[in-house]
């Protein structure tokens, strides 16, 4: 449940930086908080995040349109199954090769 949370938190603040105009977020301090927000993502410990990862796939569906798309994506835009991977090199060239495959 608190997965849960904490993944409707960032999509929210994700969203808005996202998909917020150019006149409201400035695209470059967006940039540089989304990668900060990625790094802490990454930095987390590996059971609460494998929680996190699962749970954006299930509140997406409280999105619509692109935003339900951004959120379902959260896990894959920020490498976080890759950050879960990080000890498995089976792992990280499976995930490498989904990333390549994808369009």
């Amino acid at each position: 449940m608190i997965a849960a949370q904490v993944a409707r938190i960032i999509a929210n603040f994700v969203i808005f930086c996202e998909l917020s105009d150019d006149d409201v977020v400035d695209p470059d301090e967006a940039c540089e908080v989304m990668e900060f927000l990625g790094s802490q993502l990454e930095a987390m410990d590996k059971p609460f995040l494998r929680e996190l990862v699962d749970a954006f796939p299930i509140i997406a569906v409280e999105y619509t349109g692109e935003a339900q798309e951004l959120v379902r994506d959260l896990p894959y835009g920020f490498y976080l199954e890759e950050a879960l991977a990080s000890d498995d090199p089976v792992r990280l060239a499976e995930l490498e090769a989904i990333r390549d495959a994808r369009p």
